[in-house]
């Protein structure tokens, strides 16, 4: 059963010995590792965990870079450790990663957008942050979307049923949990703690995230299972998507069977060439 983690600002403040030990350990209970990282190559946290990945020298840790704010990233890696529990393979699991971050919706109530650089700011909405008392709706995924916190206005939601995280600081969360809500149509509010790198994420330590996402594992397990699956013609793990995100392999032929399947007698081996990764992701 692999084993999924999200990567933050809080990785940075173990000695980076320490992590390396961590990670070895989960490796021999779990046999496969996935990271959820930040999607910026130059993230401190991301580059913490492709050093460790390199330290170990194996191709048991999937990287994932994702452009997600912090509470959609921790809950996509908690709808990937409840299908942990099924029957899904390491390398369906990491490509499952990209799949359903399409279907979380993500944003967050600020009292400020001055330092804000997620989504396009205006300068009206720039001018309208320097006056007390004004509070803005974020919406940074799947479709960015900007404007005044108010009950006629509410950012357009996700069409399917889902559940409501909520996770804030320093303001009230009443428009996310009434006119937001309702508006989404949210089954179920879910009150969670702010994630380590919220305020830098968003600019501004006054804010309340949120984020819907399907709760339901029989569904996500529906929506994966659904993708096509190949098998990667480097390590052999079965994947979706079009990169095994453990060896790196592309899926460019998909009718070669992998490299170490067995041959019929007599057949010349061609000797494999090791993909390589970029020097930022070693």
């Amino acid at each position: 059963m692999p084993s999924v983690i999200t990567v933050t600002a809080d990785d940075l403040a173990l000695p980076l010995e320490e992590q390396v030990v961590r990670t070895s350990t989960a490796l021999d209970m779990h046999g496969h590792l996935v990271a959820l990282a930040p999607a910026e190559a130059d993230d401190p946290a991301r580059r913490r965990m492709h050093t460790v990945r390199s330290a170990l020298e194996g191709d048991r840790i999937a990287i994932v870079p994702l452009a997600l704010p912090p509470l959609a990233r921790t809950l996509l890696g908690e709808q990937l450790r409840q299908l942990s529990g099924t029957d899904l393979g390491p390398g369906v699991l990491a490509g499952a990663a990209r799949l359903l971050s399409y279907y979380l919706h993500s944003g967050a109530l600020l009292a400020s957008v001055s330092k804000l650089d997620r989504v396009p700011v205006s300068v009206g909405s720039h001018v309208k942050s320097l006056v007390p008392g004004r509070h803005f709706a974020v919406v940074a995924h799947p479709e960015p979307y900007l404007g005044e916190a108010d009950a006629e206005h509410v950012p357009p939601g996700p069409g399917y049923q889902t559940q409501l995280a909520v996770a804030g600081n320093g303001l009230d969360p009443g428009w996310v949990a009434g006119p937001l809500a309702a508006a989404w149509r949210t089954q179920h509010l879910r009150e969670v703690p702010l994630p380590p790198d919220s305020a830098r994420w968003w600019g501004t330590s006054r804010l309340v995230e949120f984020t819907a996402y399907i709760a339901d594992v029989g569904m996500l397990y529906q929506l994966v299972t659904s993708v096509r699956r190949d098998t990667c013609t480097w390590c052999g793990l079965e994947v979706i998507g079009d990169q095994c995100l453990f060896c790196a392999t592309r899926i460019n032929d998909r009718g070669n069977p992998a490299k170490h399947a067995a041959r019929p007698p007599g057949t010349a081996v061609e000797t494999p060439r090791r993909p390589q990764l970029e020097p930022h992701k070693r």
